[in-house]
């Protein structure tokens, strides 16, 4: 099938090739994830679109044009939000603070540094210090801070949800504490807000409790890969905690946030076995944690792009195995619109919602691994 059969398969297709488009209000440059997007609407679904000055897909009165021609989607960029153009109480700007993703979601990377940042220790994939090294953000969000500007977000500009991610620390929290305090913090503020919370697996399994207890309704654990060869070549740091630790946190997380209130991203296209990664989803799909599948793609100040010269993967097998998930995921009963809060709720970054009935909607884009400020 072509990568332009279909309205599912175009959207794949974006995801890999992107959308050429000068204006694009909320963006996104370096960072954990999602990077080098646009925020548009497609259809009236959020969405965050690779912005690839090459690619074939542009924008005329308000459809997607494909080489020219009307794919039939239309397309409207998120408007800039109105928090953006405050600042803290001690004097940093909002958007340093916590960014817009899509049209509602708010996000934010509480730690901006990682203990894993070292060449020989990064995820290959991953520019969570990028940002930072920009002068973007700042390295450690007060609870107080993003108390403040979700409070803003939420009565200014309509956000609905909240995602916090946090570089890992080296602590046996692997920054989790530093998480629970920040949720608890907002939960003052704004009592009803649905919060994710995301973090590599807490050396104490209790953590994933005191999480929950702070007031997070939903949490990412995420893996990126299933296959130890994948994660000892593409992170070899984070690779070095074992699947046991993964399965255990998954299991717990399932426990204490419920059924489908847990998550963890799988990138297509590190070289892994397409049915080997189907299957391994469909266990997480048994385990009752959403298995996020999103296109891997080579960003700017990472070191797949800087030093590997990684590319993107073929549309083709980015359609074939997100299509197998979706479908397994809805013969489970499991939708990310049912998740309180996060990536699976919001949709932005996977096509798994495009490759079967209407999920959470927003369907289009790839990320790395996080989502952040």
């Amino acid at each position: 099938m072509a990568a332009s059969d279909t309205p599912a398969s175009t959207r794949v297709d974006l995801a890999i090739q992107g959308i050429r488009l000068l204006d694009a209000p909320v963006a996104r440059r370096a960072g954990a994830g999602p990077s080098d997007d646009g925020h548009l609407l497609l259809d009236g679904v959020g969405a965050a679109v690779p912005l690839n000055p090459r690619s074939p897909y542009t924008v005329r009165g308000g459809k997607l044009l494909l080489d020219g021609a009307d794919t039939g989607l239309g397309v409207e960029a998120v408007a800039r939000p109105r928090f953006y153009d405050l600042v803290t109480a001690d004097g940093v700007p909002y958007e340093k603070i916590a960014r817009l993703h899509a049209a509602n979601v708010l996000a934010t990377t509480v730690v901006q540094t990682c203990v894993r940042y070292d060449e020989s220790e990064r995820c290959r994939f991953c520019a969570i210090e990028e940002s930072l090294a920009q002068g973007s953000t700042v390295a450690v969000k007060t609870p107080a801070q993003i108390a403040e500007v979700a409070q803003a977000a939420h009565e200014l500009d309509g956000i609905t949800q909240l995602v916090m991610t946090t570089g890992t620390s080296n602590g046996r929290d692997r920054g989790a504490t530093h998480l629970a305090r920040c949720v608890r913090a907002v939960r003052e503020v704004l009592p009803d807000l649905p919060i994710q919370v995301q973090c590599e697996p807490p050396g104490d399994l209790a953590t994933i409790q005191e999480l929950y207890d702070a007031g997070a309704r939903s949490i990412g654990i995420h893996v990126e890969s299933l296959d130890d060869e994948v994660r000892r070549r593409w992170m070899p740091g984070k690779g070095s905690v074992p699947m046991t630790e993964y399965r255990a946190a998954w299991a717990e997380a399932v426990r204490v946030f419920g059924w489908n209130q847990v998550s963890t991203y799988l990138l297509v296209g590190l070289g892994e076995d397409p049915d080997e990664l189907v299957a391994g989803a469909e266990e997480l799909i048994a385990m009752g944690v959403y298995p996020f599948v999103v296109p891997f793609r080579p960003l700017a100040g990472t070191l797949a792009t800087d030093v590997d010269g990684a590319t993107a993967p073929a549309p083709g097998r980015v359609y074939d195995i997100t299509g197998r998930v979706s479908a397994a995921l809805r013969a489970a009963g499991m939708l990310g619109s049912d998740q309180a809060a996060g990536c699976a709720a919001c949709g932005a970054c996977s096509a798994l919602g495009s490759c079967g009935p209407s999920d959470s909607g927003a369907s289009i884009a790839l990320a790395p691994t996080e989502v952040a400020s």
